[in-house]
């Protein structure tokens, strides 16, 4: 964001593993190489809760449409045209096999293209066919500002695939009508930490990366959001939930975004298929006596959506509510084709 982990990209091409959208920002260059890694943690026993399986709804597509801040414009023959704010981006997309519905012109329109690697976690570098630009450019999420940023790693600092959770969990807060808390693990960015904050929550944003948290804070001035409770704490996320598990901190709504593969600021490696049942235990028992939602998504990864559904239900067993488990997508402007980006599971409280 790079050890080696599978040369193929799965579920999302463009997703960094916890290498590729923390290398730059992260694990590798935050660390003096010269350090050992961290000796690995005695790992949870854990055991299946008995009573009953939340009532599940299958599976569930999230789309986000064009709209005037983002538009997958075109998309075909392994490469994906976007939209975001005031520049048209090229970048690979690997689940693009089809063909584009527009032609050449549009494509050599763009303002950046991102060349080099075709590998997920190589490293690459931004053309610019017209007008060199800057390192970074503002943007917008619905009436959010915040910076996007030309990274080596083709990404750009949002995921615009999110704003399907992020527009459900800002309803969830304000139809609490209460004091609400979130923990937002794996932040990156923080666009989904300002989100909630926004709604008014008190938010809690973890990442292993002090680039990517302080991109966050950089994105929280630019928001206007500077007065609200947001806790920036760079950290590795198993070990955070473990300390407030200990601690006794609770949370109505809790965030998971997990690469497949990466390592924290002091060597902690995460094996997503290893330590994401670990990490979900912990996550149900630092919950609120009342809580709201837990929602995670898994990019890049060999696997169906039913593998994180069934541990999702597993994991909530006893609480009631629903385990909503599908894909998110991204609807294509120029012939309605619908891009999957990753699969999702969410726990939503009755």
């Amino acid at each position: 964001m790079k050890p080696s982990r599978e040369k193929r990209r799965q579920n999302r091409p463009d997703r960094p593993s916890q290498q590729s959208h923390r290398m730059e920002m992260s694990a590798g260059a935050d660390r003096d190489p010269r350090k050992a890694v961290a000796e690995p943690a005695p790992r949870r026993i854990l055991s299946r809760r008995k009573g009953a399986l939340p009532e599940e709804n299958l599976p569930l597509i999230m789309e986000v449409a064009p709209n005037e801040d983002y538009a997958l414009i075109d998309s075909g023959a392994g490469r994906k045209l976007e939209q975001y704010g005031p520049y048209r981006i090229v970048r690979p997309e690997g689940q693009a096999i089809w063909q584009p519905a527009l032609g050449a012109k549009d494509w050599e329109n763009a303002d950046a293209v991102f060349t080099g690697d075709t590998d997920e976690e190589g490293m690459g570098r931004w053309r610019f066919p017209g007008e060199p630009l800057g390192e970074t450019w503002p943007m917008r999420h619905d009436g959010i500002d915040y910076l996007g940023r030309f990274t080596s790693f083709r990404h750009v600092g949002v995921f615009p695939e999110q704003a399907s959770h992020w527009s459900h969990m800002e309803r969830l807060i304000r139809s609490a009508r209460r004091p609400v808390k979130v923990l937002n693990l794996f932040g990156y960015t923080g666009l989904a930490s300002l989100v909630a904050a926004r709604a008014g929550a008190e938010v809690t944003h973890v990442d292993a990366s002090r680039k990517a948290i302080g991109w966050a804070r950089e994105n929280q001035e630019i928001a206007g959001l500077a007065d609200k409770p947001i806790r920036w704490i760079c950290e590795d996320a198993m070990k955070f939930a473990e300390r407030e598990e200990r601690r006794g901190n609770a949370y109505d709504i809790i965030l998971l975004d997990p690469p497949a593969y990466g390592r924290g600021p002091k060597g902690e490696v995460w094996q997503l298929f290893e330590d994401l049942p670990a990490l979900t235990d912990i996550c149900r028992t630092i919950l609120t006596p009342q809580p709201l939602a837990v929602v995670l998504t898994a990019y890049s990864i060999r696997a169906s959506f039913f593998a994180i559904h069934a541990l999702m239900r597993d994991t909530f067993t006893g609480l009631g509510g629903t385990v909503e488990s599908g894909e998110l997508v991204i609807r294509e402007k120029s012939a309605g084709r619908a891009l999957s980006t990753s699969l999702f599971s969410r726990w939503v409280a009755a």
